[in-house]
Parts: C-alpha cells; sequence; structure tokens
C-alpha cells in the first residue's frame, strides 16, 4: 500500500507519499481501507519532530480517518467486513489502510456521507471527553463555555455541542470572517483576541460571573487570564500548548473560584479509555448529528497524496473547520 511518510522531520515538504508494508490486523482489530483522513494539529507537530506517536501505534501521521472494513482480526464481534466506518487512531491515518482496535470504531452517522465522516473521531472525542465527561467536569445547561480558537475543527464541534445541550458558548478566534462564521454555529458572544480582552469580555457577558467551562488550545500564554476569566467552581481544559508550555499560576486565585484545571491528551491514552470515550460519543452524540443538530464543518478537501498543501493551510490558519485527505 501506499502512505504518507517522514523520512525527516522538516516543513510541509517533508511529507512523502510512498510505498510501504500493509498492515495486519491484529487480535481485536479490524483492517480498514481508507476513504479519507483528517489533518490535525498534531499531525503537524509530528512531521516537524515534536510529537512522536506512542509506542506500538503506527509511525504515519494521522489522527482520524473514514473507510471501509476490509477485514476482522481474531476476537472481533459486532462489525462485518464492508461496513462503513469513521475511527479514532492513535496514528496511521495518512494511508490506503490502517488497523484499528475495534473499540474505538464507530459507525458513520446518518446524514453524513463517508469522506465527511473523516472530520469527525478526534474533534468530536476530544471535545466529549474534555467538556462533558468525568466527575466536575460536565458542562450543563445554562452555564457557560468559552473556546478558544473557536473557528478551528475542535472550536466549531464545540460550539455545536454546548448549543445542543442549552449552554452558552462564548468564542475567540482572529477576525470578523472566522467569528461571523462562530456565531452561525451558534456562538452567543464573539471576541476578536487580536483587539479585545477575553477576559473583560466574557465577564461583561455574564454579569461578572465569567465562564463556567474554559476549552483551550493556547496553553501557558493563556493561564493566568484563563483562571481570571473562570468562574467560581470553574474548570479549565487544556488541550493545546500553542501558546507555550510553562507559565506562572497564581493558586490563591485558583483556591479563591474553588476553580480546577485539567490537561489531557487523546492520542496516548489506552485503548480501554479511547473505547470508553468513543463508546459515550455514540450513545451521546452520534444522535445529534443523525437529526441535523450538529454537523462536522469541512474548510477543503485535498489529496492524500498532496498531504503537504493541506498542513500549509493548517499551519497559516487560514481555514475554518476540518482539512480532509482523501485517496
Amino acid at each position: 500500500m501506499h502512505a504518507i511518510t517522514i523520512p525527516q522531520p522538516g516543513g510541509p515538504e517533508a511529507l512523502v507519499w510512498a510505498e510501504v508494508p500493509d498492515p495486519v490486523a491484529a487480535e481485536g482489530e479490524v483492517l480498514v481501507e481508507v476513504t479519507a483522513g483528517a489533518v490535525n494539529r498534531a499531525d503537524v507537530l509530528q512531521r516537524q519532530g515534536f510529537y512522536d506517536p506512542p509506542p506500538g501505534a503506527s509511525r504515519y501521521p494521522g489522527l482520524e480517518c473514514s473507510g471501509r472494513i476490509i477485514a476482522l482480526g481474531q476476537g472481533v464481534s459486532g462489525w462485518s467486513v464492508g461496513d462503513e466506518v469513521c475511527a479514532l487512531l492513535a496514528g496511521g491515518g495518512y494511508a490506503e489502510r490502517v488497523a484499528v482496535p475495534a473499540g474505538q470504531l464507530l459507525p458513520v452517522p446518518a446524514g453524513v456521507d463517508l469522506v465527511t465522516a473523516a472530520a469527525l473521531p478526534e474533534v468530536v472525542c476530544t471535545v466529549w471527553s474534555n467538556v462533558f465527561m468525568g466527575p466536575g467536569k460536565h458542562l450543563r445547561a445554562g452555564e457557560t463555555l468559552l473556546v478558544h480558537g473557536g473557528s478551528s475543527g475542535i472550536g466549531t464541534m464545540a460550539i455545536q455541542l454546548a448549543k445542543a445541550i442549552g449552554a452558552e458558548v462564548a468564542v475567540t478566534a482572529g477576525g470578523p470572517q472566522k467569528l461571523a462564521r462562530c456565531a452561525e454555529l451558534g456562538a452567543d458572544v464573539l471576541i476578536d483576541y487580536r483587539e479585545q480582552d477575553f477576559v473583560a469580555e466574557v465577564r461583561g457577558a455574564t454579569g461578572g460571573a465569567g465562564a463556567d467551562v474554559i476549552l483551550d488550545i493556547i496553553g501557558a500564554k493563556y493561564l493566568a487570564r484563563n483562571v481570571d476569566a473562570l468562574a467560581r467552581d470553574g474548570r479549565l481544559a487544556v488541550i493545546g500548548l500553542q501558546g507555550g508550555v510553562k507559565a506562572e499560576l497564581n493558586l490563591g486565585a485558583l483556591l479563591s473560584k474553588r476553580a480546577s484545571i485539567s490537561a489531557t491528551s487523546l492520542r496516548a491514552r489506552p485503548p480501554g479509555e479511547k473505547a470508553a470515550i468513543v463508546a459515550a460519543v455514540r450513545e451521546h452524540v452520534w444522535p445529534l448529528i443523525g437529526d441535523g443538530r450538529v454537523r462536522p464543518v469541512v474548510h477543503a478537501t485535498y489529496p492524500m497524496s498532496g498531504a503537504a498543501e493541506a498542513h500549509r493551510v493548517m499551519e497559516s490558519s487560514a481555514h475554518v473547520g476540518k482539512l480532509l485527505l482523501t485517496r
């Protein structure tokens, strides 16, 4: 088969479409013939040499895909050859075939075509596990969610899921065009991070209370301001480090608000944890997609052999929603 390889870390030109050995479905896995994959920031970091796959994972980039099952490993039940699926991966989505633990498969949801389904697994599992799952993390109706990077793949999904459960949504994004797209998806408070102070804007929109939950892709650069923007009993979920990895934290401010901070990475979680997240997504999110209340947002589609161009767009941050790669 062919896959995108990275012979040497570097810029987008480091991505090479090459012939590689075929994967084999191990016990508890299925083999998927890939129809489409999606581009994530993690893929860019891997290409640059900063984010190696976890032990045992495919060395090829790609954290999600869609396609058809072409083989079942020993012990797999509930799936059949020919089923159309999308999948959460630890790697290998930029390829013609990929082996996937059966617990990380999802059926293509009603109303979504097979190519577009590749835009769903990583963003939905990330948002659901960080905003809606776990003790003390669950966003509730009537609460306010602040999403940094509201026009990203993560952001466009977070807006829709939060609105679907009855929450208010504030977003940061760069410029009026991206904010307008966020508004179309249901965002209530639109903050241009280039021109406005998100702490002041969120406080103003909530009568001084602040955000109950913040979903953050920036990290260190926003840490202190995120704590300032939190409401009492607020929850900050850090899922990205685009603004650095080290920052000082005023624990007194955290204590006074009885607030909490979590930082998670989906890719390195063990298969059992991923399977639990995927099962929760299938139960709670797939019906919302099926009835049209939540939809994947796709900016553009590129041939998989031309993944370099998709990476250039990702790094430019000129997109809204997801970038897809097709066979």
